[in-house]
């Protein structure tokens, strides 16, 4: 049996999740990655009423669809970030608050431990998401880095989210960090100094998307060979490069997306450069049996018929990996 394959919800979450369910049920899908805004999933509702879940479960079976993961990354980029008076427009009015910085990344971080808590109780043990980052900031080195500034970054992430996920051990729920640029992780290398940084602990894994790797020029492959154990949840989700220079190369020169400018762009499923016969031949080596959830983005389609694609797409390039070799059958019984 090959692989679920789930919609984010994420992109909209402008829909009542009835209506979403609705239409993605008739676009084929197993089920939906719910996001935790819109109307979603609201972790607040679901730790405050027994029959939330339960209503959001029915919702999903009346369209014949299941949930495997829960998502929430808009409160979790908070919990590491620098505040300013971009994060009001992401995250729920509880959790800003007065907007002082230092009470919006605790009030976070409790969100945070809250959303395991609230995945437990609709049944799911993966909670994808962010983290933001202290020293993003500093990538480009210049003026230069003073001595410990990146170590310092790394340990304000541990500090912060290893009682967040002392609260998923006790949930029984794993958190996927969605490697992503903004966040402590953005390619291989500091993904694996992320989860050095947490001593390594299996509730921190990774919610693995290859459309952040490949304009970055990062081996998208190699991250799934580099980290087998701990790809805890897959977004399928293509993007596209130019292969000659452009006037705005990756760090997108402060264009909107969809600007014919841009050296890259996410694309639908299949319309970009990343190559997903590659991936999964990757997750088969690696173990991976859990959903492969469409994190639809493309500046340049409607996305109605985007959706609807990517599921026949997703489902056209996923396979088994063998159950024997495949030249076993020539080998003699011995006598």
């Amino acid at each position: 049996m090959t692989r679920p394959v789930t919609l984010f919800t994420g992109q909209w979450a402008d829909l009542p999740l009835d209506k979403l369910a609705e239409k993605a049920s008739d676009w084929g899908y197993d089920g939906l990655e719910l996001a935790c805004w819109g109307d979603h999933f609201e972790v607040d509702k679901a730790l405050e009423s027994d029959s939330y879940c339960r209503g959001r479960l029915d919702l999903l079976t009346k369209y014949g669809l299941e949930v495997w993961a829960i998502s929430n990354h808009l409160v979790g980029q908070a919990v590491c970030d620098r505040i300013d008076g971009r994060h009001k427009q992401i995250l729920p009015p509880y959790v800003w608050g007065d907007g002082d910085p230092e009470g919006v990344n605790e009030r976070a971080a409790e969100e945070m431990k809250n959303t395991a808590r609230a995945a437990a109780e609709l049944g799911v043990n993966i909670v994808n998401g962010f983290t933001g980052s202290s020293i993003w900031h500093l990538l480009y080195s210049f003026p230069p880095n003073l001595p410990g500034q990146i170590d310092e970054g790394f340990q304000v992430f541990a500090d912060r989210f290893n009682p967040i996920l002392d609260a998923f051990d006790a949930a029984g729920v794993r958190f996927g960090l969605e490697v992503h640029p903004t966040e402590i992780a953005f390619d291989v290398s500091s993904a694996q100094r992320a989860l050095d940084a947490v001593g390594g602990r299996k509730a921190f894994g990774f919610n693995y998307d290859p459309s952040h790797f490949g304009y970055q020029g990062v081996d998208y492959v190699r991250f799934i060979e580099t980290f087998p154990d701990r790809i805890y949840h897959v977004h399928v989700k293509d993007v596209w490069w130019s292969d000659t220079p452009r006037r705005a190369g990756v760090f997108g020169g402060h264009l909107d997306f969809g600007h014919m400018d841009r050296y890259w762009d996410f694309r639908s499923p299949g319309r970009g450069n990343i190559n997903f016969e590659d991936i999964i031949r990757a997750l088969n080596r690696a173990g991976y049996t859990g959903p492969l959830s469409i994190e639809w983005e493309d500046s340049g389609m409607d996305r109605d018929h985007g959706a609807a694609e990517a599921c026949l797409f997703t489902k056209d390039a996923d396979f088994q990996p063998p159950q024997a070799a495949f030249d076993s059958a020539f080998a003699r019984e011995e006598a």
